[in-house]
């Protein structure tokens, strides 16, 4: 059975695992004042154990691991490669090395500049801070019952020649997050640059206005957001349906169903979504265009003889990162070589641009 498919369900949320902290190598850290071996915060009631992010459609928890007795532990990240790896705990490796955020992080995001970090913390509250784990900023506190997961920054651009926003570099920049109630999955977003706000449910429509006369996108059971292109296109998984969504809401807000799938990742330019499916028994990376008159799937990992999941774009879009339950792999986004594993840390992949 695959992974996704254990963990696929919003009973999912429910699911608690404790970790212990990552001990991971350390070779020229950018980052002063990071400790490898940080203690886990705590969790509180209603969020998921400090060890992994547990939330639906997720294959697993996003807790640290150690490697087999004798095997050395592989970091993986480096400042060429701008990976980087939450992993439930305090430390996320970057660059080589740990870095310490004072906080249990989970699902940890990237803005579209790479100057901020995005992700829930040991509370279970949204929260923003910098690279090095400084500066942290509640967005919005988890108001208790709630489980809120895998954060994602979704950001629009200005229109060249655009005049009705003379002194603004953004059309807008979102935090949209999944958030679970009593079972109940739902899409919520708050502004990026919001403290101590109150999170708007995000309502996909099939139109412009919501026309009631044409079929709309499940508004319950969404998951897994991840926002991408310059106009800020939201991916997202519907469950247990196991479908794939793309929502578009910067001119003519309209959801489109892309077909059987989940953890979808956004290209950065837009153009391609990466998701995950089933194949004999264990999760393949598929990839196809957003546009809806081009149906050219693409299996990335076929003949896979592990699970690929939860993947992330490279910032030049040209790379896939994917977890395993080895660690992380990579492989090109066309698909023309096979996966490599270049990280044993355990833990949810992203990309810094």
């Amino acid at each position: 059975m695959s992974v996704r498919n254990r963990f696929g369900t919003a009973a999912a949320i429910a699911l608690m695992t404790t970790v212990g902290a990552v001990l991971l190598s350390a070779c020229g850290p950018d980052n002063a004042g990071s400790d490898p071996t940080a203690a886990p915060g705590t969790s509180a009631p209603g969020t998921a154990a400090p060890g992994g992010s547990t939330h639906p459609g997720s294959p697993s928890t996003s807790g640290g691991g150690t490697p087999a007795p004798g095997a050395k532990e592989v970091n993986g990240t480096t400042a060429a490669n701008h990976l980087t790896i939450s992993t439930g705990t305090r430390a996320v490796a970057m660059n080589g090395t740990t870095v310490d955020f004072g906080t249990v992080v989970r699902d940890l995001a990237w803005s579209p500049d790479g100057t901020k970090a995005a992700f829930v913390d040991g509370n279970g509250d949204l929260v923003v801070a910098n690279p090095d784990g400084t500066g942290k900023t509640t967005l919005a506190k988890n108001p208790g019952g709630e489980t809120w997961s895998h954060p994602s920054w979704q950001h629009a651009a200005k229109d060249p020649g655009d005049d009705s926003l003379p002194d603004a570099t953004e059309r807008f920049e979102n935090i949209v997050f999944a958030a679970a109630k009593g079972g109940v999955l739902r899409l919520e977003t708050i502004p990026a640059k919001a403290v101590g706000g109150t999170p708007e449910v995000l309502t996909p429509h099939s139109s412009e206005g919501g026309d009631p006369n044409l079929p709309q996108p499940p508004q319950t059971g969404n998951t897994w957001a991840n926002a991408g292109g310059r106009h800020g296109e939201i991916a997202y998984a519907n469950t247990p349906a196991d479908e794939v969504y793309i929502y578009d809401d910067y001119i003519r807000p309209a959801a489109r169903d892309l077909g059987k799938g989940s953890q979808p990742a956004l290209s950065p330019d837009g153009e391609h979504v990466v998701f995950v499916r089933s194949v004999s028994g264990h999760d393949h990376l598929f990839s196809r265009s957003t546009q809806f008159d081009q149906k050219n799937e693409k299996d990335l990992t076929p003949g896979a003889t592990t699970d690929y999941t939860e993947p992330a774009w490279s910032p030049d879009g040209k790379t896939v990162a994917a977890r395993t339950p080895d660690g992380v792999s990579t492989l090109p986004a066309d698909g023309s070589a096979a996966a490599t594993q270049v990280s044993t840390v355990k833990g949810l992949p992203a990309y810094r641009p």
